[in-house]
């Protein structure tokens, strides 16, 4: 691996490298969109035929043009920082210099030279490396007209934690379903009603079974419930589960059933009768399942 302080030693030792002169010569149209797109209604820069002090490095921007790069005393290290596993970066500092006013005309060339790298140090962001360089802009007669000292820190990101194992037993979802999968997500058990008698009913399903009408919407429960029967599941084996764990059809005071596994509890605390409160429990990234507790009376 390459030593880091190695290469910016050798990349100070390069110096100044000059680019090339800038595409276009200072020019009034786009100092015209600097003063609007900065709400500057300052007329002396027109007038005067100068450009703001700040648009410098503006003239040597390369913009969307294609071709070869140029290379520069800080893309080395750059890039074997990235390499490294430095790849969040953030501008820290920007100190600029201004000689005198850059006129209309004038074609500007840039010189950049590395000038330090310090690090590793830890900061809120994560481990890594502050770099420093210098970029000078010089007119037709290698006069500097701005000098621009530019500061970033190069981090390591934190690791992103690693998305859970998807769980085997996912639910179907359709038309008549998905209403309370995706109450679920918003932490509602919601039930299925009858949009002309109001009858309830879970499962969910097309038709009311009491005016057999297809118009349908739902209430949202209360979240309550007690268990009407339960089984405790030992054998066979369940994929994403671990055994034993108990399956209850939990009787709610809106009038409906509904099964769910009852959780938090010891398997064998478990009784008829019992008063429940429903929970979410995140199966993996993607599902989650409304499940069952005990309720403190």
């Amino acid at each position: 691996m390459t030593d880091l302080h190695e290469l910016a030693a050798r990349q100070v030792a390069m110096g100044e490298l000059r680019g090339a002169p800038a595409a276009d010569p200072v020019n009034e149209p786009m100092i015209r969109h600097w003063l609007d797109a900065m709400g500057d209604g300052n007329p002396a820069y027109l007038e005067k035929g100068v450009a703001p002090p700040a648009m410098s490095q503006v003239w040597t921007m390369p913009g969307v043009r294609r071709g070869a790069k140029e290379r520069s005393p800080v893309d080395d290290l750059m890039a074997e920082l990235d390499a490294q596993g430095y790849t969040g970066v953030v501008a820290t500092n920007c100190e600029q210099t201004y000689h005198r006013y850059a006129r209309v005309g004038e074609r500007l060339t840039p010189g950049t030279r590395f000038t330090d790298l310090a690090g590793p140090k830890k900061t809120a962001l994560g481990v890594g490396y502050f770099a420093t360089w210098n970029v000078t802009w010089y007119d037709e007669f290698d006069e500097p007209v701005t000098e621009m000292m530019f500061r970033v820190l190069k981090f390591r990101p934190p690791e992103k934690a690693k998305p859970q194992k998807a769980y085997p037993l996912k639910p179907a979802i359709n038309r008549d379903t998905a209403f309370f999968w995706e109450g679920v997500k918003q932490g509602e058990l919601r039930i299925q009603s009858c949009a002309d008698c109001g009858e309830l009913r879970h499962p969910p399903g097309p038709v009311c079974p009491a005016c057999r009408s297809t118009n349908r919407t739902h209430v949202v429960a209360s979240g309550q419930g007690t268990v009407y029967s339960y089984v405790v599941h030992h054998h066979p084996p369940v994929p994403g589960r671990e055994t034993p764990f108990v399956v209850a059809v939990v009787e709610l005071p809106e009038g409906v059933r509904i099964v769910g596994n009852v959780v938090d509890c010891p398997v064998d605390a478990v009784g008829i009768g019992m008063s429940l409160r429903v929970t979410y429990r995140a199966m993996d990234d993607e599902l989650i399942l409304p499940m069952w507790g005990p309720r403190e009376s």
